[in-house]
């Protein structure tokens, strides 16, 4: 009899063992295929073309979440306004799941409509941000949005409670823009959003990133910015490709010592091609001279290149 007790003490343990592995395989099923669903969501959220004009230069990368179902909401977009200008957006959403991928969508997707009928930052992000409040969702993301006119290095800005951007010229200058910005998307009516002005002109960059780039428990912000900024000082002198010093800036969030999700943009601007036009512009900023010239409201920050 007592054989016959051990043995039925083995059956049902070997059951109950089967039975676990049956439910762990099933979890197993459920959560890759959330992850490929993740995936392939953030994927498809995600530009896949970015807008060409002469003398423009974009390149962005971004690296996924290595948590959870590897999801996150950093995006980047940019695109051709109707007016022919430049639209270009980085940003991030709260949270680190299929909520936060779907959300970020929403707000990607609700500044390229907006942008449709206002061009201006400001308004835009106002518009935008009664939008997310009026789809009642409890997420809410923080973004930056720029306008950026290629023919002449006009560039407008506005900041949605995200870090600034950092900036390069050809010279070797280099630093963290500093404007005003408001609070993130979402979470307030009524907001207006301080728009700033600058002007980017041949050779000059502007790095735009999320904080999965600059921030985490191995590295505080200020120091990641100043990093980016050392990255950004050094490419603009060396005239490198704008893909290049946008894989140099996500290549640093590897010291960041988190599994955050990192988004970079860049945009540079060269000389169109016109060498009566390059003539003019460099005549016009040697009678300048090294403040700037007149003040029209533009702050330069970027400078021509000397000849070569």
């Amino acid at each position: 009899m007592p054989r016959k007790r051990s043995t039925d003490r083995g059956d049902e343990l070997l059951a109950r063992l089967g039975s676990l592995t049956a439910q762990a395989r099933q979890r197993a099923e459920v959560q890759r295929s959330q992850v490929e669903l993740a995936i392939a969501l953030q994927r498809g959220m995600l530009p896949r073309d970015l807008p060409a004009a002469p003398g423009l230069h974009v390149a962005v990368r971004y690296t996924p979440a290595n948590l959870g179902l590897n999801v996150g909401g950093d995006w980047y977009d940019a695109f051709t306004m109707p007016d022919g200008r430049i639209g270009l957006t980085i940003g991030d959403v709260q949270g680190h799941n299929i909520e936060a991928a779907a959300f970020m969508g929403q707000v990607r997707a609700g500044l390229r409509a907006l942008a449709s009928v206002t061009g201006e930052p400001g308004e835009l992000l106002a518009r935008t941000n009664d939008l997310l409040l009026a789809l009642g969702s409890e997420l809410f993301a923080t973004c930056t949005f720029m306008r950026l006119d290629p023919a002449t290095g006009v560039l407008e800005s506005a900041r949605a409670g995200h870090i600034p951007f950092v900036w390069a010229t050809a010279d070797g200058k280099s630093g963290v823009v500093d404007d005003e910005g408001g609070p993130p998307l979402g979470i307030e009516p009524g907001i207006e959003f301080p728009v700033t002005r600058h002007r980017l002109t041949t050779g000059g960059v502007f790095v735009l990133l999320t904080d999965g780039v600059v921030e985490g428990p191995s590295l505080n912000i200020e120091d990641g910015l100043d990093q980016v900024v050392r990255l950004a000082g050094i490419a603009a002198v060396a005239g490198l490709e704008a893909h290049a010093l946008a894989a140099a800036v996500i290549k640093g969030a590897e010291s960041v010592g988190h599994d955050d999700d990192a988004a970079v943009l860049v945009v540079g601007l060269d000389d169109p091609g016109d060498p009566a036009r390059t003539t003019r512009a460099r005549s016009s900023a040697a009678a300048r001279g090294p403040a700037g010239g007149p003040d029209d409201g533009v702050p330069r920050l970027a400078e021509p290149r000397p000849p070569v």
